[in-house]
């Protein structure tokens, strides 16, 4: 039961154990902002979660999803009354889209529970993060495993878990050519494009969720097994060590349990209908921003990836992108859009402390801050169309890293390069 009491070891390294490396005095390492440096320019405060703000928040957005079931049930009332068709149609999808974006918040609150960044209490964090994971069908300490090892591992190309982009060889072989005919491709038709956004937007989270796709064979914990044994549902597969078996089964009932009581409901109800647009549509909807989210943090032209020759810690957790996208990234997102790399840095701070941690820090990272960018439809074509592969470039390498300081050694970064996008996966990548 390591992993339900224990939520920053659960059976892996801990930040520090994993790169030492970045954490010598004195800050900087070979030329770069250094992870004490960083530390050390943010308010202490920030660093210690505050009970009475943690539950506020938790509090409040349970507010917002009672308020909205009350309104959903009084729309149920209007439509046995003889409410339009067409209104009652526009007014409950509008519920969908509103509880989906409250209970995104609420998706974020269980993941911050799951990095130890609601309370101080492994307990406290455990039960509240499995309670509301469990509600919207996540399985709380399963993910919270895999998840950990991609902030250990951000942006390694052979250890992150999340949105790993294929070599130029793999790549070509996807679309059956040879590896120097990539430069002649072209993109995506654009109703081809359109329809791959809506794949990975509609049932990404779910196809990750049921077989860890887009993560390389290097990110799994134990090697050679069937690739139907990639599922964060099982406990004896291949992404947990048998320490976590327990909590691993924790996770299932907790999703069985709310299957169960959504048949109930059902039954109930003695309508699917109302099931439907109750539960499974703005549940679609959580899953949506949980994908697009994690997608465009982690996947734009400027943004590097790093082989296990030239990865660091900090590199590799500053390897993402703060997105703003107004009211909703920051009052119901939880800030989770707008301050990304500084919870890349520090996951234990929580939101409401993440943009004064952010203007600590920016100052100072430089060129390793790659700016706000916006959170949009656009920002989803530019990443389905120029970040398809990754390989090396000599021009980007000097541009983003010539002022790393005299006597530091060179590094090389992996870019983004654009394409088609090839064959949907369907299972954990195996190349």
């Amino acid at each position: 039961m390591t992993s339900l009491i224990e939520p920053e070891r659960s059976g892996f390294k801990t930040v520090a154990e994993a790169h030492p490396s970045e954490m010598v005095d004195g800050g900087a390492v070979n030329g770069e902002v250094g992870i004490k440096e960083l530390r050390e320019a943010i308010p202490t405060h920030c660093f210690t979660p505050s009970l009475l703000w943690s539950f506020f928040y938790l509090f409040r957005d349970l507010v917002y999803s009672g308020i909205l079931l009350y309104l959903f049930s009084k729309l149920q009332h209007l439509r046995a009354e003889g409410l339009d068709p067409v209104v009652y149609y526009s007014l409950v999808s509008l519920y969908g889209f509103a509880q989906g974006i409250v209970w995104t918040g609420l998706w974020i609150i269980a993941h911050e529970c799951g990095h130890s960044a609601f309370s101080t209490s492994s307990i406290l964090n455990d039960t509240v993060g499995w309670t509301l994971h469990s509600f919207l069908l996540a399985p709380y300490f399963s993910w919270k495993s895999t998840h950990r090892r991609h902030h250990i591992y951000a942006n390694h190309v052979e250890k992150d878990l999340v949105y790993v982009p294929h070599r130029r060889d793999t790549y070509a072989a996807l679309l059956g050519l040879a590896p120097g005919q990539l430069d002649e491709i072209g993109e995506d038709a654009p109703i081809v494009l359109f329809l791959r956004i809506i794949l990975q937007q509609a049932i990404g989270w779910n196809w990750y969720i049921l077989s860890n796709i887009t993560c390389p064979p290097g990110g799994v914990v134990k090697k050679g097994m069937s690739a139907w044994r990639q599922s964060h549902f099982d406990p004896w597969g291949s992404l947990f060590r048998s320490s976590e078996t327990l909590s691993i089964l924790l996770s299932d009932v907790g999703c069985a349990l709310t299957i169960a009581g959504l048949y109930f409901l059902h039954k109930r109800l003695g309508s699917f209908e109302q099931v439907f647009w109750l539960y499974i549509v703005p549940w679609t909807w959580v899953n949506h921003w949980i994908v697009m989210i994690t997608y465009l943090h982690h996947t734009h032209p400027t943004i590097p990836k790093y082989d296990q020759s030239n990865w660091t810690f900090t590199l590799g957790a500053t390897a993402t992108m703060d997105r703003d996208f107004g009211i909703i990234g920051t009052h119901f997102f939880h800030h989770i859009s707008s301050d990304h790399v500084v919870h890349h840095l520090f996951s234990k701070i929580p939101h409401y402390y993440a943009r004064e941690a952010t203007e600590a820090i920016v100052p100072l990272l430089g060129k390793q801050y790659h700016g706000r960018g916006s959170f949009g439809w656009a920002d989803l074509k530019l990443a389905f169309t120029k970040c398809q592969w990754v390989e090396q470039d000599t021009v980007k390498d000097q541009a983003y890293f010539r002022n790393r300081g005299k006597g530091a050694p060179f590094k090389s970064a992996l870019w983004y390069r654009g394409g088609r996008s090839p064959p949907p996966e369907f299972r954990m990548r195996m190349t």
